[in-house]
């Protein structure tokens, strides 16, 4: 399948992520739902300063595309267990009481045959009405999520945003912008990826894709082959062709002044085994700066452990195993690509744009960009 390149923007200001003290008002409360090809995610959270408390949250890995690389269906199994739940989060919606929402599919419900017929189906049997939104959208969000981590000294940013089915690149254009305005230019890209002429320099979008194969997808495509490590050289190798339309990827880029910051499951993983960590903490992968070196280091440990070595893994475990050399695979290839021998890994995406697109156009964002 053709990567698909659509246009269009928005921006937000910086999280702040820290539980609320106490019992919100449920007037203040807002909720982000984002059902991806692999995950149901949500988080409810209360506006403070120019970011916001989250006051709950519920993740599970539901496998929605399970099969769809091959049926183009999604099968009645997955459905079911991504209902089951989805009634979590309703009872989460409920509880708190919170009326302002956005509740959103991705890839999965943008290629499957059936998918009108499962928006419907949860429509019926939980009361959540599910909006499936394009991969300009999806990207933007990501980028927004992202731009507190977005260095001063960077003149050239590629976001990453590697998902269940499908994978979002952005590049940008610093260049023009001075040194200390540039996170907060990322965030003026409300009026989309090309926005009108502004007094204010702003941030350029040199090209943007979305390429059709994420973590679960591109799994999929290698499934016959047995071969741990030739399985995964092909995913990676095969994830580069992806990438022959896009701009960027056809000329030499200076390595100064680069910046790479990955958004995934996958890059999280990677970090918290770079780290040790035998319990994931998000204050110390949030922000991290890994070199290309490390992060070859930690793939190089996943292919020796093998994938029962990688099920027993702590730092994987038995939901992300049959993912993280798929996701690897495709980290891996962006580091071949461009010029940069670090990443900043970004623990935040969809679900933080989507907060903070309700709470900027309701106004109660200190500081906002709107």
């Amino acid at each position: 399948m053709a990567p698909k390149r659509p246009t269009g923007a928005g921006a937000f200001p910086k999280a702040v992520e820290s539980p609320a003290p106490e019992r919100p008002d449920p007037a203040e409360l807002y909720a982000a739902l984002d059902l991806g090809t692999n995950s149901c995610r949500m988080l409810v959270a209360q506006p403070k300063g120019s970011g916001f408390h989250v006051v709950d949250s519920f993740s599970k890995s539901v496998q929605l595309g399970a099969g769809l690389e091959h049926s183009g269906r999604l099968s009645r199994t997955s459905m079911a267990r991504t209902i089951q739940a989805l009634r979590i989060c309703q009872q989460k919606l409920k509880r708190n009481q919170v009326s302002r929402m956005r509740l959103v599919a991705t890839e999965a419900c943008r290629r499957a045959h059936n998918s009108r017929d499962f928006i419907r189906q949860v429509r019926l049997e939980t009361g959540l009405r599910l909006e499936v939104i394009e991969p300009e959208e999806e990207a933007r969000l990501a980028v927004i999520s992202c731009a507190p981590l977005v260095s001063t000294k960077t003149e050239q940013l590629l976001v990453v945003d590697i998902g269940g089915g499908s994978t979002e690149l952005v590049w940008i254009d610093l260049s023009s912008v001075p040194h200390r305005d540039r996170p907060r230019a990322i965030m003026r890209l409300h009026a989309g990826f090309h926005p009108p002429a502004s007094p204010f320099p702003s941030a350029r979008v040199v090209d943007w894709i979305s390429v059709p194969l994420g973590v679960a997808t591109l799994r999929d495509q290698f499934s016959d082959v047995t071969d741990d490590a030739a399985r995964f050289a092909l995913m990676s190798w095969f994830f580069e062709e992806n990438l022959a339309d896009f701009a960027p990827y056809k000329d030499e880029q200076l390595r100064e002044g680069f910046q790479i910051v990955g958004t995934s499951g996958t890059v999280t993983t990677v970090a918290a085994s770079h780290l040790g960590l035998k319990r994931y903490d998000r204050t110390k992968v949030d922000g991290l700066r890994m070199t290309s070196d490390q992060i070859d280091r930690v793939i190089r440990r996943y292919l020796a452990l093998g994938p029962a070595g990688r099920r027993r893994d702590p730092r994987i475990g038995e939901d992300r195993q049959a993912l993280i050399m798929s996701g690897a695979a495709i980290l891996q290839a962006l580091l071949r690509c461009w010029p940069t021998d670090r990443l900043s890994v970004a623990d935040r995406g969809l679900r933080e744009g989507l907060l903070y697109a309700q709470m900027s156009a309701d106004g109660v964002l200190e500081d906002g960009p709107f």
